[in-house]
């Protein structure tokens, strides 16, 4: 096959692959190998679809979800199946060009009898024996559980990637690399981040729709199965995460560490996500805790690991915490005046409405956000004209702390995108740029929002500023010995250019014409004698 080969991530400058429809097909939407194509895209949407078959699969079975909506989880599967057919059918075409299949006599073939294929055979099978057999064949509706075999093309190659990427670690340092961002979680990692993910958003929306009486009446049981699930779930990633939080810098300590690590901003986040589960299970013959069950929406917060928009914005905030702080000093004493001067003005007129000051704080606020609900407002003329006035100034305190952390984000950004050219700056110290350098690159990257145009230009910067510094032609000699790299450079270079002069050059002639008057040293002889060896 003559595809051209392409380098891994951002900085591959490599043309398109070019040859048949066929390789330039596979280079583009299957090839594993690079970087840049739809492989992980559609992977990632593979494994989502999945998912949901395997959702809607188990909500069959509840009659009361599934009778009045039976024909939206008909046409779902329908759309599940052209596209599960469709993945394979497009394997399958493309079977001459994976690097597995293609040396052998008919790669069609060996792909359709090889074990993911027949996983995918299996999961659309079902579905068109039903559909043209004319026999109830409804059994075989069950048989759409193998959909779920289809993940492990995703898990096997990555369990694979792992156990390489920690061969000779011990166990602790496995988990560790599991749960936490590290250089040997690799694809298994995300997985692992992706399924938490999942379980967060099920606990999630099974929250919300707890609330629902209609709902909550009838899918009672399931509820409580789907929340001990996910429980079970947060409850091994929380102690995953504290066992192996040795592993990290400056947590070593067996003990101490670990309580360093249980009072991070997200380990507590994993706390309150399964607290009140275990409050309520273990505590309901002594208190009434059914109110705990709304902290549940608390495990939404843990997407905030997985989010690096909310990693700068907790750093924003805490850098800009004092002049937050005297923002919302400024905002309390003008809601206090506030409230105190409606119940001076407003009190005789509506004693109702302004009984006191603490009453008239809820009033207060909705004027100062310019809010005005109109469930209270000022009848006298004093108490008007005071409105009028306040509400003009609280549009521009309440605008002060957006103003400041609109700011103080944008100049984060700014912050840590020049950090991440300096960090580039030594990658490019060797003026190669390694997989593993371009893999932190890309993770940066991704997390600042990055596009591929913008981490290019930044790759070219940093090139041009490699060049440009190891570049000492017409550079003073002082300025060379300055930097003792430079000069071992300078001085390799140098050797090079004198051995080119000594092959080129007529060797009788120069001989003659240096030791003419003695026109080189004896030792500068000796040097040139040593470079035509």
């Amino acid at each position: 096959m003559n595809t051209t080969e392409h380098n891994a991530g951002p900085s591959s400058n490599e043309p398109k692959p070019e040859g048949t429809f066929r390789q330039r097909a596979y280079a583009a939407l299957l090839d594993p190998h690079i970087e840049d194509n739809m492989h992980k895209s559609i992977e990632k949407w593979i494994g989502i679809l999945i998912v949901a078959n395997l959702c809607a699969l188990v909500f069959e079975h509840v009659q009361a979800i599934y009778t009045p909506y039976q024909n939206w989880f008909h046409y779902f599967d329908v759309i599940s199946v052209i596209i599960f057919t469709a993945e394979y059918l497009l394997r399958l075409y493309l079977a001459p060009e994976d690097h597995e299949f293609k040396h052998s006599r008919s790669p069609h073939l060996k792909y359709a009898f090889s074990p993911f294929a027949i996983i995918d055979f299996l999961a659309v099978a079902p579905f068109y024996l039903q559909a043209f057999i004319p026999f109830d064949l409804r059994v075989l509706r069950s048989l759409r559980l193998l959909r779920i075999l289809k993940l492990f093309r995703v898990l096997i190659p990555a369990w694979k990637e792992f156990q390489l990427a920690n061969r000779g670690r011990t166990f602790r340092q496995k988990i560790h690399a599991l749960v936490y961002p590290s250089d040997y979680g690799g694809e298994l990692h995300h997985l692992f981040d992706n399924f938490i993910v999942m379980w967060v958003v099920l606990s999630v929306v099974a929250v919300v729709l707890e609330s629902v009486h209609s709902i909550h009446y009838v899918l009672n049981i399931e509820f409580i199965i789907l929340d001990a699930m996910a429980v079970s779930v947060f409850t091994i990633e929380y102690c995953l995460r504290i066992y192996s939080s040795v592993e990290s810098p400056g947590m070593s300590h067996p003990i101490w560490g670990r309580l360093k690590q249980a009072k991070t901003p997200q380990t507590v986040i994993d706390l309150l996500a399964i607290l009140p589960f275990f409050l309520e299970v273990f505590l309901h013959h002594l208190l009434d805790l059914r109110f705990l069950r709304v902290f549940r929406l608390l495990r939404l917060l843990k997407l905030t690991r997985y989010t690096g928009s909310t990693k700068t914005l907790f750093t924003v905030v805490v850098r800009e915490w004092p002049v937050l702080a005297g923002s919302a000093f400024i905002m309390l004493l003008l809601v206090i005046l506030t409230a105190s001067l409606g119940y001076l003005f407003e009190h005789d007129a509506q004693p109702e409405k302004f009984e006191n000051i603490p009453q008239s704080i809820y009033w207060a606020v909705i004027t100062l956000a310019s809010v005005g609900y109109g469930d209270i407002s000022p009848v006298t003329p004093m108490g008007r004209m005071m409105t009028i006035i306040l509400a003009l100034l609280g549009i521009g305190i309440f605008a002060i702390p957006a103003a400041i952390l609109s700011s103080a984000f944008s100049d984060q950004l700014r912050i840590e995108r020049d950090n991440l050219k300096g960090a580039l700056n030594d990658m490019l110290g060797d003026g190669v740029l390694s997989e593993e350098e371009q893999e932190i690159l890309n993770r940066e990257a991704k997390r600042l929002h990055l596009s591929k145009d913008e981490v290019n230009q930044m790759i070219e910067q940093a090139r041009k500023a490699y060049e440009k510094e190891h570049d000492t032609h017409g550079m003073p000699v002082h300025k060379i010995a300055a930097n003792t790299e430079l000069a071992v450079e300078h001085f390799k270079h140098q050797i090079s250019e004198l051995r080119q002069l000594a092959l080129l050059t007529n060797l009788s002639e120069f001989d003659q014409i240096a030791s003419h008057k003695h026109r080189l040293t004896d030792h500068e002889l000796e040097m040139w004698k040593r470079l035509q060896s």
